[in-house]
């Protein structure tokens, strides 16, 4: 065990007496060779909540067992770790299906590369918790470290998903810091085989805004960490930039077709006229 995973694993453990279990809301994971990074982001976050469960999906640099160990000294942390590499979404999924039947109505996803606020998790969860029938989704606040093509690529598909949704209110389509409720995420992802990689975060929102769960807008700051920090980038701009332009293209053939539905909800929410 490496100095870093030991003060960790440390920071967690010390985090669980304090703390009072969630029966209904719970801090989800997915992980995928973000290297000894993942065990700083574990430890924040069990630091400002208690679940926390991680997902490493098929990960081959040791975190697996690595997490594990600090789960077995943690009554307030969970890890699955799949045998094979499935994506950010199958990862997701794995981790709602098991929510589901230990009876939780919420998930809060966070990236495990460090990018993700923990400090926020209790004011995201609390919003969550104030409106429970909503999505409640992070809307990133870029400094310095932010790529300068990543920031001007997300502003391209936020403007697909707001077309998508017909302005529904989606602050930011890809950043996957957000609250979900649990049966109505389950219940999208059950329905069609996509959204199991890179393309989850934008999907979940548009569909679930097309099935009426509003979306409520929170900033939260996001940091690219440099290699030399620990940082560890999976996108690939050729192949993501090709999924998520095949996951538009979906998104824009089945609104075409919930055209007419999404025009008359927007109808018959809309106030009575006051001359």
């Amino acid at each position: 065990m490496s100095a870093a995973h030991e003060r960790c694993a440390a920071v967690s453990s010390a985090a669980t007496p304090s703390q009072t279990p969630s029966a209904t809301h719970l801090v989800l994971i997915p992980s995928y060779n973000t290297g000894a990074k993942v065990y700083e982001t574990v430890a924040a976050a069990r630091a400002q909540w208690y679940p926390v469960w991680v997902v490493v999906d098929g990960s081959t640099d040791g975190t697996g067992a690595g997490l594990q160990r600090m789960a077995a000294a943690d009554v307030g942390l969970r890890v699955w770790v799949l045998p094979a590499n499935q994506g950010k979404g199958a990862a997701v999924l794995h981790g709602l299906e098991e929510a589901q039947r230990q009876g939780f109505t919420h998930v809060l996803t966070m990236d495990s590369d460090g990018q993700h606020p923990a400090d926020l998790i209790p004011a995201f969860m609390a919003a969550s918790v104030a409106r429970p029938e909503t999505m409640v989704l992070g809307r990133p606040v870029f400094d310095a470290s932010a790529p300068l093509i990543r920031v001007r690529g997300r502003r391209i598909s936020n403007a697909w998903t707001n077309l998508e949704t017909l302005g529904a209110g989606i602050g930011d389509s890809l950043y996957g810091f957000r609250v979900y409720p649990v049966a109505a995420l389950a219940r999208v992802m059950h329905g069609q085989p996509w959204m199991r990689r890179f393309d989850f975060d934008t999907e979940a929102a548009v569909r679930l805004a097309w099935r009426g769960v509003k979306p409520v807008n929170v900033d939260a700051p996001v940091k690219y960490l440099r290699a030399d920090e620990g940082g560890v980038s999976h996108f690939r701009y050729g192949r993501d930039n090709a999924l998520l332009t095949w996951m538009h293209t979906r998104l824009m053939l089945e609104f075409l077709l919930r055209l007419p539905l999404l025009l008359w909800r927007r109808l018959v929410r809309r106030p009575p006229f006051q001359p």
